[in-house]
């Protein structure tokens, strides 16, 4: 009679890892130890809500980390826009942030996963996570590091996992005059910089090497990360030491924004506040507080989101407020306000096509540059806009997704205007960015690279979070994904993508000679210069002030 075998969940062996303030029991699952949802914030509930973390103050105790890891409160997709998606290309629902889940308040915590076995001591680098999601939506249930860690082992480069749980949308990017002088304003970033103080606090004793982090984000993670490194003005020490020593940004770096304050974050909160009902109260912010968490939720939610017509044009993200982020992250950058290290910074060569999929009334170059004044950029006159848009060229061979002729015309317009925001929100503001950094910090070693090995996919090209499939899960596990995963475990252990793992060609620095590192197709990688569409990042790198959004 054959042995009865016990489900996975009562199969999986736990482990645990003493930590000052408690112990932390986890799981072992295909040789990877899980330890989910461990907090390090108070819950930001009641008076916390729309206010900077506060350090967990009570003691952990026994804390079983086995379970799943809920996320804070998200900004919706609507089944409209999703039906949209669908209807394009079924696998794009696969992108990790494009899953719908459910939120509570009280989410601020990390995630940890290490090669089963991994002991204090150990001392073994730690790639610290940011997931993205337009600063609306995102969880780090939706990222699990298996993959990732199973390929490390089998190349002798394990390494620790930590993942992060920020605010996000109202809850974590409100804006407006109020948020300001409450000294309540980017509380995701400073989730993320407690997150990352609990790393140098804890990771040891998981058997991590505090001293060897490097972040790690996509899209809004991305973003996030390089606004780690401006944060304060670029001071990223915690207790006398740096909080990371390498960065990793994959698709997305400086996003021009004006202050909290500014007339649109205003508007936002003004329309928050009057559909919370707390328009005419002496304290709006105290009311938002008070409110009953789904009331808030609604109310926060009531604004345009990432898929929709304003697209790209967040409602909530990070700006300026004079001292989580000083000035704008461009003037950081060209200040050499930031924290300045070891990096590597790609894009996707179609970043635009998702994000293009819900304008099909922008079919002229005046309609494009109404579309941007109203909705992205209130400083420059039409006339400027209508320039800008006329950096890329209205013939079909020249759009997005490039180089397929003149196919994948979703609507009449649809392929210039994924080229438009896909080149002015990730692909030419990448360059614009590396120009300005490796000018200000020229002995600080960057890597570039840009993927196309989802090239063919009808309509979307290679694009926005098509990495997240092909390189952090490895559904393919293809070139693509085994060189990638190589070249950055080797920049986690050496902050060079050429020292470590050599089975792959050389990876040139971008000062050399402005070169990319082309993940060409699926199965070959080439070099690339940095110089298409050099005409619109010229004018992108001269505009950079007006472009605020």
């Amino acid at each position: 009679m054959p042995t009865a075998v016990a489900p996975l969940e009562e199969r999986a062996a736990k482990v645990t890892v003493a930590l000052p303030s408690g112990t932390v029991i986890g799981d072992t699952v295909l040789k990877v130890e899980s330890f989910k949802g461990i907090p390090f914030a108070d819950p930001p509930v009641g008076s916390l809500r729309l206010r900077p973390p506060k350090r967990l103050s009570r003691p952990l105790g026994t804390f079983d980390a086995t379970g799943i890891a809920p996320s804070c409160p998200q900004m919706f997709l609507s089944s409209d826009a999703l039906g949209v998606v669908g209807g394009v290309l079924t696998d794009l629902l696969s992108i990790p942030f494009l899953q719908p889940v459910a939120g509570q308040e009280d989410c601020l915590s990390v995630s940890v996963q290490r090669p089963a076995g991994t002991k204090a001591g150990d001392k073994l680098p730690v790639l610290f996570w940011i997931f993205g999601g337009g600063f609306e939506l995102g969880s780090t249930l939706m990222y699990d590091g298996t993959s990732l860690l199973t390929t490390a082992v089998d190349q002798n480069q394990p390494f620790i996992f930590v993942a992060v749980n920020y605010r996000v949308a109202g809850f974590g990017f409100m804006p407006g005059a109020e948020i300001l002088r409450d000294g309540s304003a980017n509380l995701g970033l400073l989730d993320q910089r407690m997150g990352l103080e609990w790393v140098a606090d804890n990771i040891a004793a998981f058997g991590g090497d505090p001293d060897k982090v490097t972040i790690w984000g996509e899209s809004a993670g991305s973003i996030s990360v390089l606004d780690q490194m401006a944060l304060y003005g670029g001071n990223a020490t915690y207790n006398g030491k740096p909080l990371f020593r390498g960065a990793i940004m994959n698709s997305g770096t400086m996003v021009p924004a004006d202050p909290v304050d500014c007339p649109k974050g205003q508007h936002i909160y003004d329309t928050v506040v009057r559909n919370a009902g707390c328009a005419g109260q002496a304290d709006t912010l105290a009311c938002l507080r008070g409110l009953p968490y789904n009331k808030f939720l609604q109310a926060a939610n009531s604004v345009p989101g990432l898929l929709s017509y304003s697209s790209v044009a967040l409602s909530y993200l990070p700006r300026p407020d004079g001292v989580v982020l000083p000035d704008s992250p461009d003037r950081l950058v060209a200040q050499g306000r930031y924290y300045a290290v070891p990096m590597i910074v790609g894009d996707q060569e179609d970043e635009g096509t998702l994000f293009a999929l819900f304008q099909p009334n922008l079919t002229t170059t005046n309609e494009m540059a109404q579309y941007l004044k109203d909705y992205f950029f209130p400083a420059p006159s039409m006339q400027q806009l209508r320039d800008m848009v006329g950096n890329w060229n209205p013939i079909l061979t020249n759009g997005s997704p490039f180089r397929t002729g003149v196919f994948n015309e979703w609507y009449p317009g649809f392929k210039r205007l994924a080229a438009i925001l896909g080149d002015l929100v990730f692909t030419l503001t990448r360059r614009v960015f590396l120009e300005v950094a490796t000018e200000v910090n020229p002995d600080v070693p960057a890597w570039s690279y840009l993927a196309s090995y989802n090239f063919g996919t009808p309509v979307m090209g290679t694009f926005h979070g098509s990495d997240l499939l092909q390189i952090f899960y490895g559904i393919l596990p293809n070139n693509a994904m085994r060189s990638c995963r190589t070249y950055y475990y080797n920049f986690l252990y050496n902050l060079d993508p050429n020292v470590g793992v050599t089975r792959y060609a050389r990876w040139p620095k971008w000062t050399e000679s402005k070169t990319l590192m082309w993940f060409e197709k699926a199965n070959s990688n080439s070099l690339l210069k940095d110089d298409f569409r050099q005409g619109s990042s010229d004018w992108i790198a001269a505009n950079v002030d007006m472009m605020h959004v």
